[in-house]
């Protein structure tokens, strides 16, 4: 299967479907289907051959996410650009990439003039909305070209090149083949509940994982409702008024959505699945979701190099078979898929046995193809033959893994291991705390001592010497924060993740006496 594939299978359910929404306007699975081989002819036209890489530079849009298909049809690679990135990261990504095209919305065209005299490879562009100076409008390129059929053979498998992160430096480019993204579609298909032609609600960026998760629901004719911008009680309208079965959302917006003031009233009942993932949710806030949202929450746990579903937690696992909640598996990121091996590793490459912790590895047509242009990166992470995710975890007697951390955010204190997820898990358990952080700080006499960072829930206050007895009482002293600040906000990527390097900075500064 090829990215275009998708759009084609669920076109066959029916050209006259709804397949993308956005606001008011609806989109035919023949709509972007037209919109799709009209997008690739302009790329022939334009000198854009198979195998050449094409960026799309824009917050969600539906006619950006079309030319996604328009891309794969002309036989080329998307390269989403993540436009919460600053202009140097983007203009690296672009270059480092390869990028011969970039397609973009009107709203970044200052973030493109400022890169583009840096941009010697880029010689197409295209704005999506509007005349630019140096790019005709998305309307203005592909007139004439006509939307008759258009088939053009694959130079290889590669889809797409999606950048990492960039916390432990420059992006690296991920190189996602067609067989990585049918495996995941597979997964997902195999591991959750799908009822009728499902309806996804796509609010987190189309850039990352809530975009590849339009795949497996267009192969089965599903529509797909674009939120433009992130607004809770918009979301929580659109829910309600076109009967979404199917959504995605990180835990930071979780929490705050259960906070929300209209969740209570919204109707929720034709949600079959609530995806929550891409950093750890506390198993107290979990458990506040399925009383509240439903029980219909499920996780998924995956990485770039991954994409999703290395293991998946279905809604119906998240309860014994008497009804009661399983507690014990909340804090767990599900179980292995049928289609990946999962296991823990040592430093020396050993497999350890179940109930012991190491480095989480994998093995699956899952992972990736290699890093872009980078054999030694490539190399690396995949050294004894098994994809290293950077992951601490452990599997135990039932399939269950538990991530304990990050292997680069694990706490040694006083010559004990400290896994910060567990703070933060007995941390979340408190009332009157949002989301935390914990991190590790140097200290004279336990080499590193715990600290917490936390966001209290609007309108409240807390003691930390409340907090450290509170996490006392529940992991012990030797895991209890040495130290608890309390932060108006904590710093987040452009996922949503908590930046612990950001905090850690700021307070190591802030200790040597340099911090703003």
């Amino acid at each position: 299967m090829r990215l275009i594939d998708y759009l084609d299978k669920g076109a066959m359910l029916g050209e006259d479907a709804p397949c993308l929404t956005m606001g008011a306007t609806d989109h035919s699975y023949g709509e972007v289907q037209r919109i799709s081989h009209r997008v690739a002819r302009a790329l022939q036209r334009a000198g854009i051959a198979p195998g050449d890489k094409v960026a799309v530079l824009s917050s969600n849009d539906a006619l950006a996410f079309a030319c996604v298909f328009g891309i794969s049809r002309a036989g080329a690679v998307w390269c989403p650009v993540n436009p919460r990135n600053e202009a140097s990261e983007n203009r690296f990504v672009l270059d480092a990439f390869d990028c011969s095209c970039l397609i973009f919305h009107s709203a970044y065209a200052p973030m493109v003039e400022q890169m583009r005299a840096n941009l010697p490879k880029v010689r197409v562009f295209v704005c999506l909305d509007a005349v630019q100076p140096f790019a005709p409008s998305w309307a203005q390129w592909v007139e004439g070209v006509g939307a008759a059929p258009l088939e053009i053979a694959t130079v290889d498998d590669l889809a797409m090149i999606a950048g990492t992160g960039g916390t432990t430096g420059q992006p690296k480019g991920v190189m996602l083949s067609g067989r990585n993204l049918e495996t995941m579609s597979a997964l997902t298909l195999m591991g959750y509940p799908f009822d009728g032609r499902p309806v996804y609600l796509a609010l987190a960026p189309l850039t990352h994982a809530a975009g590849v998760l339009c795949l497996p629901v267009m192969a089965l004719g599903g529509r797909v409702v674009i939120m433009p911008k992130a607004d809770l009680g918009e979301f929580l309208a659109l829910v309600e008024r076109h009967r979404v079965t199917h959504t995605f959302l990180p835990p930071t917006l979780i929490y705050m959505l259960l906070q929300h003031e209209k969740l209570a009233a919204t109707r929720l009942d034709s949600l079959q699945c609530f995806w929550y993932g891409a950093a750890p949710i506390s198993a107290a806030r979990l458990e506040e979701a399925l009383s509240k949202i439903g029980p219909v929450m499920a996780q998924l746990f995956g990485q770039t190099e991954a994409p999703m579903m290395i293991s998946t937690m279905a809604p119906k696992e998240h309860f014994h078979a008497d009804g009661s909640v399983a507690r014990e598996r909340l804090s767990s990121a599900g179980r292995p898929g049928p289609l990946v091996q999962v296991a823990a590793m040592d430093g020396e490459g050993r497999l350890l046995p179940v109930g012991e912790t190491g480095e989480i590895v994998i093995r699956s047509s899952l992972v990736m193809s290699g890093y872009y242009k980078d054999a030694k990166a490539t190399e690396e992470v995949g050294r004894f033959g098994w994809h290293h995710t950077g992951d601490i975890g452990r599997l135990d007697a039932d399939g269950f893994l538990y991530i304990v951390d990050r292997a680069k955010d694990m706490i040694i204190t006083g010559g004990f291991n400290v896994y910060s997820v567990e703070v933060e898990q007995a941390l979340m358990q408190h009332p009157d705390v949002q989301d935390s952080a914990v991190i590790g700080l140097p200290d004279d006499k336990w080499g590193e001592k715990v600290v917490a960072v936390l966001q209290l829930h609007a309108g409240r206050s807390v003691q930390p010497d409340e907090i450290v007895a509170f996490v006392k009482a529940r992991i012990g002293s030797v895991k209890a924060p040495k130290r608890v600040e309390i932060w108006p906000d904590l710093p987040r990527s452009k996922v949503g993740k908590v930046m612990k390097k950001d905090i850690r900075a700021e307070m190591l500064a802030r200790q040597a006496g340099r911090a703003h």
